[in-house]
């Protein structure tokens, strides 16, 4: 059988952005970047977000590898692995001209993709872009696009299904009340469960919340805990400060809808275990408007991230709230805060700053890449606990969706891990309204 000649990709910059290692990521096949495409790059090589780093990080890496040959026959990748090429513009053709009269970097790309489309005849030129549109001007134009599918996830039902429940005998479950464990072995389970998966034994008479202990293959029992005034309403929630006050569970994931309570579940249980920690860090990202960051805003630092941080100050109001302004735990709040061992602040600024022993909360983490969470997560020094939530449903980002956000990307691949708990939370508890309004609008 003939082997298939390689196909060409074309990158535009925003693959690069999401994912500076991106041009390995092509097996044998070649690659292109069009000269455009690093005129973008160089705009954003200033700046302390992680798409600034991104575009240093590929600069530098083009520039390890650049020769003469880059913009000719191209530069070999490596063994086993297609070539780099950097292509000029191109005149566009009649029917693009036609189609798309405005010169911007997204038309000068496309002319350059349509050119080898239509000069390479035994290669299949594929435009990669994670811009929606780009990809439907390529397509009608006869251009063959995808996204960059390289850490895209399966499928997204472990941050979308209900709790599982799972059959069990009347005696087990009182026996489980009883010593508060019993050994996998003595369930009907045809398989054991993931670690630290949570799920519901259903008896006859009776029910239990359970969790399966992977390194002693038990099946524990889970109790409803409180934490700094704030009561779980559901299983999820049960099941949520379990992992939460786990010390053993170092990286957690919560996922749900607007209104679910993962962020306030997270704050509460990280201030029940202030003594244990040196530092509590509360973040979220913030997503550029039109590539512009905060720099763009007016005031002071605190006046730019105020607006973005007000939810998580929300959220630390409803705790305080729980307690009497002269109870102990009212002030303890204020304390922490004075003291600055209780931080709510963007991303952006946790960057370089020692997270050892530290519970690090991570808010809103649909609207990062799977790049940023591995970034945020290697920083954690001995002693750290980490906790990602977010909504995969509420995706502000133009260049993620729900298979590729780093919330998603993350929770499948540290699924099964010993340290690494998920729980997807279903019921709105804000109010009814809120409720009803996630539900139906």
């Amino acid at each position: 059988m003939a082997k298939k000649n390689p196909k060409i990709f074309v990158l535009d910059t925003n693959v690069i952005l999401h994912d500076h290692k991106c041009i390995y990521n092509f097996q044998d096949n070649d690659v292109v970047i069009p000269i455009t495409v690093l005129e973008e790059i160089d705009k954003f090589k200033r700046g302390n977000d992680q798409i600034n780093i991104q575009a240093r990080e590929f600069t530098r890496k083009l520039d390890a590898i650049a020769g003469d040959n880059l913009f000719n026959g191209g530069i070999t990748l490596g063994k086993g692995m297609g070539k780099l090429k950097v292509v000029t513009g191109k005149e566009p053709s009649e029917e693009l001209a036609n189609s798309f009269k405005e010169d911007i970097p997204d038309h000068r790309i496309l002319a350059i993709a349509d050119y080898l489309r239509r000069t390479v005849e035994d290669q299949l030129t594929i435009l990669v872009t994670k811009d929606i549109n780009l990809r439907m001007k390529a397509k009608s134009l006869g251009i063959m696009a995808q996204d960059y599918l390289n850490d895209k996830v399966q499928d997204t039902k472990i941050l979308e299904n209900q709790i599982d429940e799972f059959t069990a005998d009347d005696n087990l479950i009182s026996k489980i009340y009883g010593t508060g464990s019993v050994l996998w072995e003595e369930t009907n389970m045809k398989h054991p469960p993931e670690a630290n998966e949570y799920f519901v034994l259903k008896g006859t008479n009776n029910s239990i919340l359970a969790c399966y202990d992977a390194p002693n293959k038990t099946i524990r029992r889970v109790e409803k805990k409180n934490a700094c005034g704030i009561k779980p309403r559901n299983a999820e929630q049960t099941f949520s400060f379990d992992a939460l006050l786990n010390p053993d569970v170092k990286l957690v994931s919560l996922s749900g809808k607007a209104g679910t309570g993962k962020t306030l579940l997270a704050l509460a249980a990280a201030l029940e275990q202030h003594k244990r920690y040196d530092q509590i860090l509360l973040a979220r990202p913030i997503v550029a408007l039109s590539n512009r960051d905060l720099g763009f805003l007016p005031g002071s630092a605190e006046d730019k991230i105020g607006p973005y941080m007000q939810p998580l100050y929300d959220n630390l109001t409803v705790i305080k709230h729980a307690f009497n302004i002269k109870n102990p735990e009212y002030q303890l709040i204020e304390d922490l805060l004075k003291e600055e061992k209780l931080i709510i602040t963007a991303l952006a600024y946790i960057r370089g700053r020692s997270l050892s022993n530290s519970y690090f909360i991570i808010d809103e983490a649909q609207n990062l890449t799977p790049h940023e969470v591995k970034t945020i997560i290697t920083r954690a020094g001995e002693g750290t606990k980490m906790v990602f939530t977010g909504d995969i449903q509420q995706i502000d980002s133009p260049y993620l969706d729900a298979r590729s956000n780093g919330l998603a990307y993350m929770t499948e691949k540290m699924k099964n891990q010993e340290i690494f708990a998920h729980v997807n939370l279903l019921k709105g508890e804000r109010s009814y309204l809120a409720e009803l309004a996630s539900n139906l609008l």
